[in-house]
């Protein structure tokens, strides 16, 4: 006698729950179905064979996604029994096609009985049948509307048509179910940016605050808004003629926030967070630098895009260029500023540091930003940005040169305001300007 067990199941007759066990099987080890068959493995038969036959082939195959009947095979025994023979499926996790890609619809096999995937062991299956890369791995929302997208890719005069989903990787390489990619296109999208403003450079008192929701489109115009209305500009005068500089230039926002949305990681829930205060923004995305990158690499404009169907997208709007012209674009729009963006790099985050660049001009030197900075001077600035100080042994070691040049050159830097001076003798350091603000 045979009895139920992990990969062995026994119905009396055809009900709507053979196709969870279809799909819990699929989704484990395989195993078989019989019908016609009692809880103790007595053969009772089945009254009308042929129709209960014909329900069965007919609903695995219209009921369940995936297309899961290339793993099926159907045997009738002594004319009364339904063998259902389930391999384990190769496009994971495999559902309901009434209840979608969750939990209500998704079944695994413990033990002897079925039971409803969870969350993670959904993202699991996922992430072992489509690989490790978010953005184009099955969405777990397939209910997804793209009002917003539709008009944006209107307005840059690029087509987004149903036809042009799988180019984009809006849908996966069946064509039927949306990729992580459409839900961060979507108006459904659930990752948001935080915008801060504080009154102190220590950033603990708030002035205010906005989260930005909706279609990535969306957040990147309101947040994008928002950072230009809090963008001061301080206006001096040359004789008779007013010279207005903004805090920070406008293209750099722009290339700071595009990098910030293109190349985080949306694997994460977590929001992307920007920073503004006096004497600075940062710009904090998810995600560390991919494997084989440093912090001189993206300097120097060298980048591999985390999310690269994401990026070809912004790419064909024409929002961004070739990879890595973004960082470089706003290092040359800091080229005459005496204080220059810092790159902060944790094994989780990315930070981008936008200096105000009228905090950063000295006062005697606020009307003019023909600041000299030499090869050796931006090696020391980098230096202090990414280690908060310097001292003169280091700047020896840094430059290796000799004290007397050493002192030279940083003589000189204190001179231009681009750094400070903290302590004396075997204490002195050498410090960013807006560290002593």
């Amino acid at each position: 006698m045979t009895f139920e067990s992990e990969n062995i199941e026994f119905k009396v007759q055809m009900t709507d729950d053979i196709y969870k066990e279809v799909i819990a099987f699929a989704n484990t080890d395989g195993g078989i179905i019989y019908i016609g068959v009692d809880d103790n493995g007595n053969e009772v038969g089945i009254t009308d064979i042929d129709e209960t036959y014909t329900r069965i082939t007919n609903g695995i195959r219209d009921a369940i996604q995936p297309d899961v009947t290339m793993f099926i095979k159907y045997t009738l025994q002594d004319n009364q029994v339904v063998k259902i023979t389930v391999g384990e499926g190769s496009y994971k996790p495999y559902y309901l096609k009434s209840k979608g890609l969750k939990p209500s619809g998704v079944y695994i096999r413990q033990g002897t009985s079925r039971a409803q995937a969870s969350p993670e062991q959904i993202r699991q299956m996922i992430k072992e049948s489509d690989g490790d890369i978010f953005e184009e791995m099955r969405s777990m929302e397939q209910n997804l509307t793209f009002s917003y997208a539709e008009k944006f890719f209107e307005k840059y005069h690029v087509e987004f048509s149903r036809e042009k989903y799988r180019v984009l990787g809006i849908k996966d390489s069946s064509d039927s179910l949306y990729t992580n990619l459409a839900l961060i296109l979507s108006d459904q999208c659930s990752h948001t940016i935080k915008v801060a403003v504080f009154g102190n450079n220590a950033n603990t008192e708030f002035r205010d605050s906005k989260e930005f929701t909706g279609a990535v489109f969306k957040q990147l115009e309101d947040t994008f808004s928002y950072l230009v209305l809090c963008n001061k500009t301080v206006a001096t005068f040359h004789g008779l003629e007013r010279v207005e500089h903004a805090d920070y230039p406008q293209e750099a926002l722009r290339e700071a926030l595009l990098n910030a949305i293109v190349h985080r990681d949306y694997s994460f829930s977590g929001s992307i967070i920007i920073n503004v205060n006096n004497n600075e923004m940062e710009f904090i995305s998810i995600g560390g630098l991919l494997p084989g990158l440093s912090a001189d690499d993206i300097r120097s404009g060298i980048s591999q895009p985390r999310n690269k169907n994401l990026a070809e997208v912004f790419h064909r709007l024409h929002l961004i260029e070739a990879y890595g012209t973004g960082i470089r674009k706003i290092y040359d729009l800091y080229s005459s500023c005496p204080l220059q963006p810092r790159i902060e790099v944790t094994s989780h985050t990315f930070k981008m540091i936008l200096p105000n660049m009228n905090k950063a001009v000295p006062a005697e030197k606020s009307n003019n930003y023909n600041v000299t900075i030499t090869p050796q001077m931006q090696k020391v600035l980098d230096y202090i940005n990414e280690n908060q100080y310097i001292t003169d042994g280091g700047v020896q070691d840094l430059l290796n040169v000799k004290s007397t040049r050493a002192y030279t050159v940083m003589k000189k830097m204190v001179s231009q305001g681009l750094i400070t001076v903290s302590g004396r003798g075997k204490n002195k350091k050498y410090l960013r300007r807006t560290d002593m603000d």
